[in-house]
């Protein structure tokens, strides 16, 4: 069976953290992969988590498994943060905990496959790497619409919206609610309208990928690209994740959320849902959706979430202005300006493959083929060798 094998392609993103580890380069930036670093160049663990978890060594009292969907308030906590309370537990909502958002969007890519075999998923144009890998391997066809708009730095609205007029009843639209992944590039709420009247009016489904809730201005501004679908009342699915905004990166906490047309397509539909989950990995882990759960159904540990959030965020937006002028009191001719305007960890830096190499074949820094740079991986520390570099290959 193993016999005569070609070796697999290197994931482009983790693949690039690899070969980082190896370079011996005392001056070498991860700017690759997508995690949050902080001043020290560290992914640290929350004080809220570190807490958290002490409480449940503490009061736990078993590792018995979890349900197919993951417990109950964990859903309840996991709604409340997307939809508000209005919509929390309300009968045409059902949550699953799954392993990761990438859990969340395999589960949901399964179901769509199940529910609507026929069914196309559209991506955007640029979009994250893994997103092409997770549906085609779910069996969706992939189709694309446009989003970037190199020129200008910002969304192409007039062309989304003319593609997403033509999306045909009954496929599936795959939207970044906010951060988008990986231009950093977000619609703002009069365009939300647009194409929630765009989908209702069509017939297609929307399928929201939420990693990075509360990582560009706030938990409830990130959440506003829902809102106006909840209002058309039309079905959807929402993917979303911990890894970012609760640190939870190797607990593997996400969620899929269906939201159905009325309470009993919601839960003939969930059902469906748990016999997918079921024959995949059977029922979650339990401990991030656990620290989750404990932090959001506690008052002072909540509080404390928001402020450290709240540090994460700033400290990306800090570092992004002094990005920008860095290179810009280096001379560089490019108007490099738009990295402030952009939200998130990524920024779309517009370096081509050719300079990419280079930056990393003579500076040791490593940023993904097409230029998305994680400005989360900039520190003061190595700001200044960072703008030199980049300067250099401009």
């Amino acid at each position: 069976m193993f016999q005569g094998l070609s070796s697999a392609p290197p994931d482009a993103i983790l693949g690039l953290t690899e070969a980082f580890k190896k370079d011996t380069n005392p001056n070498k930036i991860n700017l690759g992969v997508g995690v949050y670093k902080d001043e020290e160049g560290r992914t640290p663990i929350l004080h809220c988590v570190k807490e958290a978890e002490q409480r449940l060594v503490d009061e736990e009292t078993t590792k018995s498994y979890m349900p197919m969907g993951g417990a109950p308030e964990y859903a309840q906590a996991v709604q409340s943060l997307l939809l508000g309370e209005a919509y929390a537990g309300a009968g045409r909502v059902r949550t699953a905990h799954t392993p990761g958002g990438t859990g969340g969007l395999r589960v949901g890519a399964e179901s769509i496959h199940l529910f609507a075999p026929q069914a196309s998923i559209w991506l955007s144009t640029p979009t994250w790497a893994n997103h092409r890998a997770v549906f085609s391997a779910a069996g969706l066809p992939i189709r694309e619409y446009p989003y970037y708009d190199p020129a200008t730095k910002g969304v192409e609205i007039d062309a989304l919206l003319e593609s997403l007029q033509g999306v045909p009843a009954g496929d599936v639209v795959l939207l970044h609610v906010c951060c988008h992944n990986p231009t950093g590039v977000d619609l703002n709420v009069t365009q939300w309208r647009q194409v929630a009247a765009i989908a209702a009016e069509r017939g297609w489904t929307p399928f929201l990928d939420f990693a990075y809730q509360g990582f560009g201005e706030g938990l409830v501004e990130d959440a506003a690209g829902l809102a106006p679908f909840l209002e058309t009342g039309i079905e959807m699915w929402i993917a979303s994740s911990f890894s970012k905004n609760f640190g939870l990166y190797c607990e593997r906490t996400g969620a899929v959320t269906l939201v159905a047309a009325d309470a009993n397509a919601a839960e003939t539909a969930f059902g469906h849902v748990e016999l997918l989950i079921r024959r995949n990995y059977s029922n979650p882990p339990a401990h991030g959706g656990r620290i989750v759960t404990t932090v959001l159904g506690d008052d002072r540990l909540r509080g404390v979430w928001l402020e450290e959030l709240s540090g994460m965020r700033e400290r990306v937006r800090s570092i992004r202005a002094a990005f920008a002028e860095g290179l810009r009191q280096r001379g560089v001719e490019r108007d490099f300006s738009f990295i402030q305007a952009q939200r998130g960890m990524f920024s779309f830096s517009g370096l081509n493959d050719a300079q990419v190499d280079r930056l990393r074949a003579e500076y040791g820094i490593y940023i993904v083929k097409g230029g998305r740079i994680n400005v989360a991986g900039v520190t003061t520390r190595n700001l200044d060798y960072l703008c030199d570099a980049i300067a250099a290959v401009l």
